[in-house]
């Protein structure tokens, strides 16, 4: 029988626990107004490039502005910053809701209040990961907030599409953002209340542009970081876009509509989720290297296998297994960088994070979109899985030297003691020996 109080065993933390029920509330708004911000683009066009468009024109700031927002981000206190932004991402979804139920919305609005958020999230997501080991008072516990984190996420995108499909059905698209705006109250009550004791921020010492050398000198010197990060990046460019054309294959695939769309993407939810609570059950890092590649890889399949269903029933069988995979593959990445950086550099470290997996999704989304408008949004996902399987055997090749160069971090952190004892064995990122 699974302790299912230790899965949850990161909720002990008061300000862990607060974040974790209002960002729960707040999730499930995100992803209605993600669901209702494709369907409202392709109503409005009914196409798949302008769907590309306003998937990259939403996560393009990643890119740009994230290796610069994490310096900010190791300079400024992420309690308050995230305070900001979420004010900021809550004004956006009233705009949108504000548009949408005048009926006065074009596809350029669209555009301009999605980089606006674009925007606003170079800082959030940098922000919200470097944050969590302040919420979590047992540095052990680290790894159980990151799945934790992973599982409201894919809870969230599990329920908000389907609420998403139905009010899109019923009354339109302006209720999602209208609900999404609401939404946001419940993040942000949650970090006012929280009780914060020990401030991160630390005075500038130096200029951005040198501490921003420093973080890529970091993470590009370290092998481990280093191949994550390119192994998220190839999944990010290749495999996630696959989702800007998922109203393609609601209505022009599988000759559905909005509820369709939102059962699809509920879908992929259901297998995300159940990878999240997969990893928080879990009681060491041990095993996650080797858990990238086999995630990977299974991630591609199933976009593979996706691509050749014509039949709704069969989709929604095999889009569970494209979210398991594409979020262990995430929170697997995540949770090894958290455990191995540097506390001084965790903000620039998760800004490359951030732009390795939001910030390249944009262009694979302007690369989906064009090459569904030539070879057809299923062809466009079978060579989406196709690069999927490729970087998962290019990770695989690089595990004995991730391993090598990680062991003594692992040693040094107490993860492998029996090593400390002169046991060399243990495999790093392979799952610990037997006794």
């Amino acid at each position: 029988m699974p302790d299912l109080g230790f899965a949850v065993r990161a909720l002990r933390s008061r300000n862990y626990r607060l974040f974790f029920g209002g960002q729960s509330i707040s999730l499930i708004g995100t992803w209605m107004t993600r669901v209702a911000t494709s369907w409202l683009v392709y109503r409005l066009t009914d196409s798949a490039i302008l769907l590309g468009l306003v998937g990259f024109a939403g996560q393009v700031p990643a890119f740009f502005l994230g290796p610069i927002a994490g310096v900010w981000v190791d300079r400024w206190d992420r309690h308050r910053t995230l305070v900001v932004t979420q004010i900021l991402s809550m004004l956006q979804s009233f705009a949108l809701a504000a548009l949408a139920l005048a009926k006065i919305i074009t596809v350029w609005e669209v555009l301009l209040l999605a980089f606006a958020q674009g925007l606003i999230n170079a800082f959030d997501m940098p922000a919200r990961q470097a944050f969590v080991v302040q919420m979590v008072e047992n540095r052990e516990d680290l790894g159980n907030a990151i799945a934790l984190n992973s599982s409201m996420v894919n809870a969230a995108r599990l329920v908000g599409p389907a609420i998403a499909g139905v009010l899109i059905a019923g009354v339109g698209e302006g209720y999602c953002f209208l609900v999404d705006g609401i939404s946001y109250i419940a993040v942000i009550v949650s970090l006012l209340l929280m009780h914060i004791t020990a401030r991160q921020a630390r005075k500038a010492s130096r200029r951005v542009l040198s501490e921003l050398h420093e973080g890529w000198r970091y993470v590009t010197e370290s092998a481990p970081i280093r191949s994550i990060l390119l192994n998220l990046a190839l999944v990010s460019l290749f495999g996630v876009p696959y989702t800007v054309l998922m109203p393609i294959f609601a209505s022009g695939i599988l000759g559905g509509g909005a509820h369709t769309l939102g059962f699809l993407m509920s879908a992929t939810g259901v297998g995300a989720l159940l990878g999240a609570v997969t990893l928080a059950m879990r009681r060491s890092v041990l095993g996650l290297g080797r858990r990238i590649v086999y995630m990977t890889a299974m991630f591609g399949a199933a976009l593979i296998a996706f691509s050749f269903s014509r039949m709704l029933w069969l989709s929604l069988l095999l889009l569970p297994f494209a979210g398991f995979g594409m979020m262990q593959q995430m929170a697997s990445s995540n949770t090894i960088l958290q455990t191995i950086v540097d506390d001084e550099k965790r903000g620039r470290v998760m800004a490359f994070y951030s732009m390795a997996f939001q910030g390249m999704a944009p262009f694979g989304s302007l690369v989906a979109g064009a090459l569904a408008a030539r070879i057809g949004a299923p062809g466009t996902v079978a060579l989406s899985g196709a690069f999927c399987i490729a970087g998962s055997v290019w990770f695989a090749a690089r595990l004995p030297r991730i391993r090598e160069v990680i062991r003594p971090i692992y040693v040094k952190l107490g993860i492998l003691p029996q090593m400390a004892m002169g046991i060399q064995q243990a495999s790093v990122l392979g799952e610990p020996p037997e006794t």
